[in-house]
This record gives C-alpha cells, structure tokens and sequence, in this order.
C-alpha cells in the first residue's frame, strides 16, 4: 500500500524529516498543520507546493490544519530574509487573512466526514499572551545559544543590519503554535519549506518539554528553477493566486513557460496526476520537447487548481490564440494579461498620431532606426496586432487600438512591444 511519504518522496517532496515519520504516517491518521504568514492579500506561486502538501496530506486520509498567522504575522519570519520585514498593522493583517482562506478553500475539504480540514488563527491564542506568561511558559525552555544555531537567526546575525528582538522571538512564537495545535486538535505533525526546519523542531522541544510527547516535522524542498531565475518571478513581478493581481492568462503562460530542464519536476510538485501519467508525459517529452506536451498539461492542470476549469479552459484558448498571431478574438484585458512581460509605453491619442508606424518602431526599440523600420516594413516583417503592414507610411491611430486600448507591435514571430493609449 502506497502511504503518504512513499507518494511525496516519488514526487521529490521529502527534504527532511524527522525519524519515525514514516511510520507514523503509515500507521493511521495524523493531524498536520503548515502555518501561511499574511504578508499580502493574496498567495504567490511559492505558496503552492505547502497548498498542495496540506491536500496530498487530506487525499491520503490525515487531517490538514492551515494556521493563517494573524499573531506571527505581527512579527514577520527571518526565516530566508536578509532585512526585517515592515510591520503590517492588525487591519492589514485582517484584510490579508480574509484572501488567503479563500485561496486555500480551493485546495482543502472543510466539510469531509472523517478528516475535515480546519483554518485557524494563531492570533486567538498569541493575541491574549502577556509577556511575564510568555516568558515563563515558553521562553524557559529555549537557551539562547540553542537559538542562535538556528540558521535563519545565524545568517541575520552576519549580516550588516543584524536581527532584531522582535524576530529573533519569531522561533518561540511558531514553536509556541505547535504546542497550541497539539493540545487543542492533537496535532503532531509540522510541515513546511526546509527554511522552517529550525522553527519546526523548536516546535517538537517545547512539546517533548511540556507534554513529554513525540512529534514529528518534515520539510518540502525550496523550488529553484533551472535556468537560475528565482521561482516565481518574471520580470513583469511576482506571480500571485489572486487574478485581481495575476491574471489567469499571464497565471497560465507563466507555467506554459517553464523550462523543459524543469517541467517533469514542476508536474510532479504542482499537479495530482499519477505516476502512469507524469511517467507517459516525461517519455514523450524526452522524444519530442518542441511540442511542449508536458508544458501545455502542467499550464493547464495547475491553472484549474488554481483558477477553476473555465478560467483554465479561457486562458489556454487565449494562448493557443496569441501563439498563432490572432489578438481579435481577445478582449485588451485579457491581451494586457497574457503580454504582462512584454515591454510597454504608455501614449496620449495625440502622441500616437503624431509620429508613423517607421517612428513608433524606432521609438519602442523595436528597429534601430526609421530607416532601419521602413526595410522591416517593406519586407512584412511587422505587424499591427495579428496583422502584417507593408505600407511604409501608415500611421497609427485610436482605430487601431484593441478595444480603443491597446496596440500590440510585432516584429516577426517574437518580438512585441505594447502601446497603450491614455484614457
């Protein structure tokens, strides 16, 4: 029988954990819980590999608790950061909170009848601590040299800026929820990034101390992409959960891009389909990466997890649309969403019409010069929105504009830039 370490060490999940985690897993239901700080209104792509762990976890039979931290989020995690982080105030955090739950319902069964998920708030027990009671009850339990060999706490301290009280209490304070879970859900599992090891297994001391029980913590591999860009980020800025914020469009050609050294890895992290049929994708993949088959499934599965199965479906027909060169058919919105990495200038109607299309081409970058524009033209080498232009003297107006918004210059097959007309 399959169990659940044997599932997330297939996937590549499993980079650390603590002895007898696999037997405990293997033996019943655990309760398990990954703590989401409410740093933003909305999660980001590097949140999605705990998301999915918390539902793998559900899937399997454990019930997953997700700790939105209203408490901690008052403090911020060291934990990967080379600054303190800015403090949010208590109605940020609330606004923060409301998002993220949202986000997570997506992932999680709140109503299953044996191992429901639950959403807590590590405010309701962190909030009413004083700090005599904090001391006393969780901060004896710690000596600082034990938390100054923590790595998030040792790194601060070589750095310039140093660490602050505040987060260096940051590590009592998760430990602290561990204990709070545990006493009141029976939780005995911890999971998180590997960045959180230290935090983790604080956790599991101040619950050994206190309860003279055993529990447990394993810790999900950070995502790194092959091509060295940090995971997450295009140059047009964080991809987030939210499509206020990323667009389902820009949200599915973020995963549509991903590089064939990556994609296998990604399927396997990011999406719930078997071993049968990652395996199927990997070999087709190995004979044929120009069609970007695994690329295409990882875009589309992932989105649906996210965004929903029609805003899935929307998005890969958009894309399939804007690949073959036909923008009519999208909305300037939806354009704006796909092309948010593409170079963009912001234009007056005046502006626009004053110069022609041999200018526009040399302003944007797009030719070296208008001598150089016009040989482009001349050859149908460019094109307004999906449509080549040969005439050497057109000149750009409103009309040309996608939903009197948007115009999309092409040279060739790649290169684009963005002119967007002032309201």
């Amino acid at each position: 029988m399959v169990t659940l370490f044997d599932e997330l060490s297939w996937r590549g999940l499993v980079y650390d954990a603590t002895d007898g985690v696999r037997e405990a897993l293997a033996s019943g239901p655990v309760t398990a819980y990954i703590g989401f700080d409410p740093t933003a209104s909305s999660l980001h792509v590097g949140s999605l590999l705990q998301m999915m762990a918390l539902a793998r976890l559900q899937r399997f039979g454990h019930a997953p608790i997700a700790i939105a931290g209203g408490g901690t989020g008052m403090i911020g995690d060291p934990s990967g950061k080379s600054q303190e982080r800015t403090l949010l105030t208590s109605e940020q955090i609330a606004s923060n909170l409301a998002g993220i739950k949202a986000q997570l319902a997506r992932f999680l069964d709140f109503t299953a009848a044996s191992n429901p998920a639950r959403i807590v708030n590590n405010a309701d027990w962190l909030g009413p601590l004083d700090l005599i009671g904090f001391l006393r009850d969780t901060g004896k339990f710690f000596t600082v040299n034990y938390m100054l060999q923590k790595e998030s706490v040792h790194r601060r301290l070589s750095s310039d800026d140093g660490i602050s009280y505040t987060e260096f209490s940051y590590l009592l304070l998760q430990a602290r929820d561990f204990l709070e879970v545990f006493d009141r859900h029976g939780c005995t599992l911890q999971m998180g990034g590997s960045d959180q090891w230290g935090n983790i297994t604080a956790g599991i001391e101040l619950i050994r101390k206190l309860r003279g029980a055993k529990a447990h913590g394993l810790v999900l591999p950070l995502v790194t992409a092959a091509s060295g860009v940090k995971f997450g980020k295009t140059e047009a800025g964080t991809i987030w959960l939210d499509p206020a914020r990323t667009s389902p469009f820009a949200f599915y050609q973020f995963w549509l891009n991903t590089d064939d050294r990556d994609v296998i890895a990604y399927l396997k992290h990011f999406t719930f389909l078997d071993r049968d049929a990652i395996e199927s994708l990997a070999r087709a993949h190995a004979e044929a990466p120009e069609r970007r088959d695994a690329q295409r499934v990882l875009a589309r599965e992932v989105s649906a997890l996210v965004h929903g199965p029609e805003e899935a479906g929307r998005a890969e027909r958009g894309a399939a649309t804007l690949f073959a060169g036909e923008f009519a058919s999208l909305s300037a919105a939806d354009l704006l969403g796909v092309l948010g990495d593409v170079p963009s200038t912001i234009v007056s109607v005046q502006e626009l019409e004053e110069s022609g299309l041999a200018k526009w081409l040399a302003r944007t970058g797009l030719a070296s010069s208008t001598g150089d524009a016009t040989r482009l033209i001349r050859g149908g080498g460019i094109y307004v929105n999906s449509a080549r232009v040969t005439d050497e003297k057109k000149r750009l107006s409103r009309d040309d504009a996608i939903d009197r918004e948007i115009i999309v210059l092409g040279k060739g097959a790649r290169q684009k830039h963005v002119l967007r007309i002032a309201s």
